[in-house]
């Protein structure tokens, strides 16, 4: 699944610091209601590499729960989560690929799963999950989330108290 957008008056390095600092106040505000959980678990470096953070979310009607790692973190660029059942890392990856322009960001977000090797005999259960439903409900949420994230971004601390 991958949805590819610009979105005009942001940074790559706005929405990576934003994502990889986050807590559950921050995230609820950024899409009031759909955005319910995103906060570090388990941090491991300074870099983030190797942070445990719990996702929860709607996408469309579906409530999405998910603990994920970070295996890659490139400032401004690129953020990769690998999505976790405890402490069991699924083959599925969550990636967020950015590219700062003159007047905002090119992203292009993914999501993979499947196994390699005999676990491929298995892939066909993912298909259970992210179905073609699903896949464009994750599209219409991408393309609904970052222009919000850019206007909570953009909010003057006045803005966000409301005076």
């Amino acid at each position: 699944m991958e949805s590819e957008m610009t979105v005009d008056g942001v940074t790559g390095r706005e929405i990576t610091d934003f994502l990889l600092d986050c807590d559950d106040e921050r995230y609820q505000a950024w899409w009031p209601g759909t955005h319910l959980e995103l906060h570090i678990v388990d941090r491991e470096r300074a870099d983030h590499v190797g942070d445990v953070v719990l996702m929860d979310e709607y996408i469309g009607s579906r409530r999405v729960r998910m603990l994920a790692e970070v295996i890659e973190a490139i400032p401004g660029e690129k953020v990769v989560w690998r999505l976790r059942l405890r402490r069991f890392r699924l083959p599925v990856w969550l990636t967020l690929a950015l590219t700062t322009r003159d007047h905002g960001v090119h992203l292009r977000h993914s999501i993979v799963a499947g196994w390699s090797g005999r676990g491929r005999a298995f892939d066909p259960l993912w298909r259970l999950y992210f179905t073609k439903a699903f896949a464009g409900a994750m599209d219409r949420h991408a393309h609904t989330e970052f222009p919000l994230l850019r206007d909570l971004l953009r909010l003057t601390p006045a803005d966000s108290t409301g005076t």
